[in-house]
């Protein structure tokens, strides 16, 4: 297969790609999410539609670049009560959000969209439905305080795959979307598409 190329700066988006055996280069889009998110948000849009128009604006950004190459553009959003939640720009907000969020329900939607010759030729949007136990304030601050680093890239301000597994009491079925790419739909497109082998 031709190198797929990823419009993420994602370690973690590269790494799922490159365990599934793919070739990825990196190229990451210039977009300005946050303003993106908060125009959406005002004109109504639900947070599944904000996530699959950031990923398709990235996969175009990325792929104007290289038109003939396959772009992946991938986003998350985290849709608590209706609202859309992305990284959390400072500690005290990762507090803030994940104080609100203790006990309740949330849904992370992740977005792919792959661009090629001027065209989004293919998207999806994937869901876990997850659910975040009652959690003290001394923990939560002290989670915030030892994972900032790693956290603060993420949706909600929490990752699965370290510490953040203990803020909750069942997480969604899709392990990959939960970790920011639908993986198992993209890899069944390339499939189809004859893109890799199977």
């Amino acid at each position: 297969m031709n190198t797929l190329r990823l419009a993420s700066a994602s370690a973690t988006r590269r790494a799922m790609l490159e365990a599934a055996g793919l070739k990825v280069s990196v190229h990451p889009a210039r977009v300005d999410e946050d303003a993106m998110r908060a125009s959406m948000q005002a004109e109504g849009a639900r947070p599944r539609d904000i996530a699959d128009a950031l990923a398709a604006l990235k996969a175009q950004k990325a792929g104007q670049r290289d038109p003939q190459a396959l772009t992946l553009g991938a986003d998350q959003v985290l849709d608590f009560q209706g609202r859309c939640h992305g990284k959390p720009e400072t500690p005290e907000e990762a507090v803030e959000t994940l104080t609100r969020m203790s006990g309740k329900p949330h849904v992370l939607y992740s977005a792919a969209a792959v661009w090629q010759d001027g065209a989004v030729i293919w998207r999806h949007v994937g869901q876990a439905r997850m659910q975040m136990r009652v959690l003290s304030e001394g923990y939560i601050r002290g989670y915030v305080e030892r994972n900032w680093e790693d956290i603060r890239h993420s949706a909600g301000g929490y990752q699965i795959e370290g510490e953040g597994i203990r803020l909750f009491t069942s997480i969604g079925t899709d392990y990959h979307a939960i970790l920011g790419l639908p993986m198992v739909p993209l890899l069944n497109w390339m499939v189809l598409r004859g893109e890799i082998e199977a």
